[in-house]
C-alpha cells in the first residue's frame, strides 16, 4: 500500500495534537516494513529525513492558508495516487480523488458537547465542516472510547464506523533517578520550594480557577508551591483575577510554556500533579505525569477515567471541597503517595504507541481490502 499520512500538526508543542502525529508516525515506521509511509506537511523542519516526504508551505496569513488548505494540497494529494491517505487531525476536506480510501482521526468534539466554554467559530466549524468531513471518509480513528461515544451521540456517526485507538505517552517520561538533573530544570523554571504541578494550556475548561481555589483552603497548611506549565489560552485572565482576589500572587509560579526535554523533570520533581479539567479527549498530561511515578488527582469526567483507572484519585470537577481535602490528603500521607505511585506505574504500561501503531495498521488493511 502506498499511505499518504497529513501531519500539518507535528509542529505543534508537546499536546495530545502535536505528540500523535510524531509518536504515531515513528511507531509505524518502526513496526511496518512492508508498505510505503508518504508524509505530507508544511513544517519547516524535515522530521522524516531519508523518508518520503512531501512539504508544502505556506506564508502565516488566512489567504494562503486556505489556497494551501483546500487548493494545493487536494491537487497534490490526487497527484500523488495514494491508496489510503490518513489525516491525523480531524479538519482537512479531503477533496480528491474517490479512489483513494481515507481515514480521519477525531480528538474530540468538545466544541459541541460543551460550546460555553469554546469560540463560536470553533463550534460552528465543528458543527458544520466536521459532519463533513467524516461522511467522506471510510473511518473514523477516535482516541477514546468517549469521543466515540460523543461522535455517535452528537454527530449520529454509525458506530462501525469508528475505530478507537487509545494514545500513549513518549517514553522520555519516565522515572529519573538523577536529582540533580531534576534540581537544575527546576531551577531554570525558578522553583525552589516543594510544589504541586499543573499542566496545560490556560483556557476555560482546564478548570484551572477551581485548582487555584483548592489550593488556596490548604496552602497554609503545606509548603507546597504551586506551580502552573502551559501557555495562555482563550479567555485566560479570569485564572488571574482568581490569584489576585485570593491574594496567591507569592504563592503560585508560571512558567509559561515548557521545553519538552524538561517536562519530565517536572514531573518527577512534583509532589503532586492536579488536572481537574472538565473534559478531555483523552488527557495526556495525567499519563504523562503517572509515568513519571508522580501521584495523581484529576476528574472523574470525560476520557479522564479511561486514561487514569485505578492509577489516580479521580473527583467532581465541580467540587472544590472535595478537590482540596484529596490533595491534603495525598500531600500528607506518605503511604498513600506511595500507593498512587505504585498503580500509576502499572497503569501507565497499559498505552504504547506501538499498540496505537498496530491497531492504525489494522484500520489501513481493513479499508484497503475493502477497495
Amino acid at each position: 500500500m502506498k499511505i499518504g499520512l497529513i501531519t500539518d500538526n507535528i509542529d505543534k508543542q508537546s499536546a495530545g495534537v502535536g505528540s500523535y502525529s510524531k509518536s504515531l508516525c515513528n511507531a509505524l515506521l518502526s513496526i511496518d516494513k512492508k508498505n510505503k509511509y508518504v508524509f505530507i506537511h508544511n513544517s519547516f523542519n524535515n522530521y522524516y529525513k531519508g523518508k518520503s516526504e512531501i512539504i508544502i508551505k505556506s506564508a502565516n496569513n488566512p489567504i494562503f492558508y486556505f489556497l494551501r488548505k483546500f487548493l494545493l494540497f487536494p491537487l497534490r494529494l490526487y497527484k500523488e495516487k495514494f491508496d489510503i491517505v490518513h489525516d491525523t487531525y480531524h479538519f482537512f476536506p479531503l477533496l480528491f480523488n474517490r479512489k483513494t480510501k481515507k481515514v480521519v482521526t477525531v480528538f474530540d468534539i468538545i466544541p459541541i458537547v460543551d460550546p460555553k466554554n469554546h469560540r463560536f467559530a470553533s463550534y460552528v466549524s465543528h458543527s458544520l465542516l466536521l459532519k463533513w468531513v467524516i461522511r467522506r471518509v471510510d473511518k473514523v480513528l477516535a482516541i477514546s472510547d468517549k469521543t466515540k461515544q460523543d461522535l455517535i451521540t452528537y454527530l449520529n456517526v454509525p458506530e462501525n464506523k469508528i475505530v478507537v485507538t487509545l494514545l500513549a505517552a513518549d517514553k522520555q517520561y519516565c522515572k529519573i533517578n538523577n536529582s540533580k538533573l531534576i534540581d537544575n530544570v527546576k531551577h531554570k523554571y525558578g522553583i525552589s520550594s516543594p510544589y504541586i504541578l499543573y499542566v496545560g494550556t490556560l483556557e476555560p475548561r482546564k478548570n484551572v480557577p477551581a485548582l487555584l481555589e483548592a489550593y488556596a483552603k490548604i496552602k497554609k497548611k503545606i509548603p507546597h508551591k504551586l506551580v502552573i506549565v502551559g501557555k495562555k489560552g482563550w479567555k485566560y485572565k479570569k485564572i488571574f483575577e482568581t490569584i489576585d482576589r485570593l491574594r496567591l500572587n507569592d504563592d503560585v509560579l508560571f512558567t509559561g510554556y515548557v521545553l519538552n526535554e524538561d517536562l519530565p523533570a517536572l514531573y518527577n520533581g512534583a509532589d503532586l500533579f492536579v488536572y481537574p479539567s472538565f473534559y478531555e479527549g483523552f488527557g495526556l498530561p495525567p499519563l504523562e505525569a503517572m509515568q513519571c511515578g508522580c501521584p495523581v488527582i484529576t476528574s472523574n469526567t470525560s476520557s479522564l477515567p479511561e486514561v487514569v483507572g485505578n492509577g489516580g484519585i479521580m473527583v467532581n470537577p465541580n467540587n472544590i471541597s472535595e478537590l482540596s481535602k484529596h490533595m491534603e490528603m495525598v500531600l500528607k500521607n506518605k503511604n498513600l503517595r506511595q500507593k498512587l505511585i505504585k498503580s500509576g506505574l502499572k497503569q501507565a504500561k497499559k498505552f504504547s504507541w506501538e499498540k496505537c501503531a498496530r491497531e492504525t495498521l489494522k484500520v489501513y488493511e481493513e479499508v484497503y481490502r475493502e477497495k
